[in-house]
């Protein structure tokens, strides 16, 4: 059974950007371990703003050993993108499962995890559209697509730009773990 670590801080996370990800993992058999800054119920927000569901987290960013995962995902919501890439846990989390080659998932701004995780050299994504200075600083090519997948230097890069995006990211995400219908 595949294994996929879903990654996020305790407060600010876009709600379906970390809700339907791991909805479609489960529903294609894989198992969801998220973890969060300290292990207890991440708050979610819609849009930035409006309170969402609470996401009950299974385990701290520390304690997540990227070993045990054959992907990583990213979900997005300002508050939580901007807290989570001055984690050194989360950063090194996404290094280490892009280092074996693993599928690294980040959506809207979820990418700036990977600007401070020096991942982005030679690599085309995309992303919330105000992330695309940070993401071409940073050694990589930023386009306005719906979804793009890299699989230069070693990993697969499946990102999209907002939750309307979704369905698409999701897909790829399950193509990329070798679970899609």
């Amino acid at each position: 059974m595949k294994k996929a670590l879903v990654i996020s801080t305790n407060y600010g996370t876009e709600t379906d950007e970390i809700l339907r990800p791991i909805e479609a993992l489960r529903d294609a058999g894989v198992e969801v371990v998220v973890a969060s800054t300290d292990g207890g119920r991440i708050r979610t927000l819609g849009g930035d703003k409006e309170p969402g569901p609470d996401v009950d987290s299974d385990i701290t960013l520390a304690d997540a050993v990227a070993s045990e995962y054959d992907a990583v995902v990213v979900p997005g919501g300002t508050l939580n993108a901007d807290s989570l890439r001055t984690d050194s846990d989360a950063r090194g989390l996404v290094r280490d499962i892009a280092a074996v080659g693993g599928p690294v998932a980040a959506i809207c701004h979820g990418p700036w995890l990977l600007v401070d995780a020096d991942l982005l050299v030679g690599k085309t994504l995309t992303s919330f559209p105000s992330l695309a200075t940070d993401i071409v600083n940073a050694g990589g090519d930023w386009e306005d697509s719906e979804v793009v997948v890299d699989a230069t230097n070693g990993f697969p890069l499946i990102t999209s730009r907002t939750p309307d995006d979704l369905a698409a990211f999701n897909r790829e995400l399950l193509a990329a773990l070798g679970v899609a219908d």
